[in-house]
């Protein structure tokens, strides 16, 4: 059987109120600890067959920061297989000019020929990153959201802030550094083959098919697909808490910056919901599926990167970790995390709300892991 498929012989749990005690003790502990007095609780929530515990506000929406890539990058698989997109030909072919210019150019020399929408998918393509890289001069784009906090960021503008304060990092194919330019420049690609914007694919092709009626690509789309006329969306949302920092910018118009790297607004069910579709083969076939669980790059210790898909080794975070399972998923800057073990049925969703709560998370995260495991053997 497939890594991707779901392994119906998974043992259900033998006594599934001992398990929600011990998951909930976690929780609470990890509530009691964080770093900020005013962040509301974790929103929690883990599924696995025959069982399910939540914790915090479990129909909220919120930010899911970098965890749309992974719906991002299905959107384009998508319409790979379908033959609306060559993920392999070059940029120049399947996008306009006005979006790949300046971005390529490396020692006076510009690679964008060599850069393909596969390697904007596996971070490889060389392109900077708007978000957390380094700038040739001005201020740095996060410090850019607490400044400018009114902005509304259009993807050309996004792209403009690479061309005009960065430079690419590396020569296309030559090593993974993970880049939010490459992703908008991917959402570029999506619309362009796909002949309609990305908030309107996205919902098209992922959304609907994978139920996920209480999302949408903020600043685009309202769940459901409708387009966003408002002002203030993420108010008439009310989406959760999102601390950048020291700053609080869950209503903040700045946040439009993430967009195709990350502009999708979920829930916890949805998020669920979504990595349930993709693993049942709802949204993608077989081939697809494994390409982008293709996980060879390093991320981080304990962390690979395949094609927008992430997958955790835990034994990297530590030998004492080693027999857990190995999760498909992403993460969010703001401690989001969204992981699914499809062979076992799992799933793991996670919102701790700020950037500084990302280590407290993924010690939950662990620990919830390590909990369920033993509940599945016992």
């Amino acid at each position: 059987m497939s890594d991707v498929e779901t392994d119906l012989r998974t043992p259900a749990i033998g006594e599934p109120g001992r398990l929600a005690a011990a998951l909930s003790r976690a929780v609470a502990g990890a509530d009691r600890a964080r770093s900020r007095r005013d962040l509301p609780p974790a929103q929690v929530l883990i599924q696995a067959p025959g069982f399910e515990f939540t914790s915090g506000d479990r129909p909220r929406r919120f930010h899911a920061a970098s965890v749309g890539k992974s719906v991002t990058a299905t959107r384009a698989f998508q319409l790979a297989e379908r033959g609306a997109l060559d993920l392999d030909a070059p940029l120049t072919q399947v996008l306009p000019k006005d979006d790949w210019r300046g971005l390529f150019v490396r020692d006076g020399v510009d690679r964008v020929s060599a850069v393909t929408a596969r390697h904007l998918l596996t971070h490889t393509g060389g392109a900077a990153d708007y978000f957390e890289g380094r700038v040739t001069g001005g201020p740095r784009f996060a410090d850019l959201l607490v400044t400018e906090p009114g902005r509304l960021w259009t993807p050309a503008e996004l792209l403009a802030f690479s061309r005009d304060h960065q430079r690419p990092v590396a020569e296309p194919g030559r090593r993974f550094s993970y880049s939010d330019t490459g992703y908008v420049l991917l959402g570029r690609v999506v619309e362009e083959a796909g002949g309609a914007s990305l908030g309107a694919q996205l919902h098209e092709g992922v959304f609907a098919p994978a139920g996920m009626d209480d999302s949408c690509l903020l600043f685009h789309t309202l769940p459901g697909g409708e387009r966003s006329g408002s002002e203030s969306p993420a108010a008439d949302l009310d989406l959760a808490p999102l601390w950048l920092g020291r700053h609080e910018l869950s209503r903040a118009t700045s946040l439009s910056c993430d967009w195709g790297g990350g502009g999708v607004v979920s829930t916890l069910d949805d998020l669920a919901r979504f990595w349930t579709a993709w693993g049942d083969g709802v949204l993608l076939g077989e081939a697809s599926r494994r390409a982008m669980a293709d996980t060879h790059h390093r991320f981080r210790p304990g962390i690979r990167y395949g094609a927008g898909l992430m997958r955790l080794h835990y034994d990297g975070f530590s030998p004492f970790l080693r027999g857990l399972p190995r999760p498909f998923g992403h993460l969010g800057v703001t401690a989001a995390h969204a992981f699914t073990v499809p062979e076992r049925g799992i799933r793991v969703i996670l919102n701790f709300h700020a950037t500084g709560e990302m280590l407290r998370s993924f010690r939950v995260h662990i620990r919830l892991m390590q909990l369920l495991m033993r509940a599945l053997r016992d």
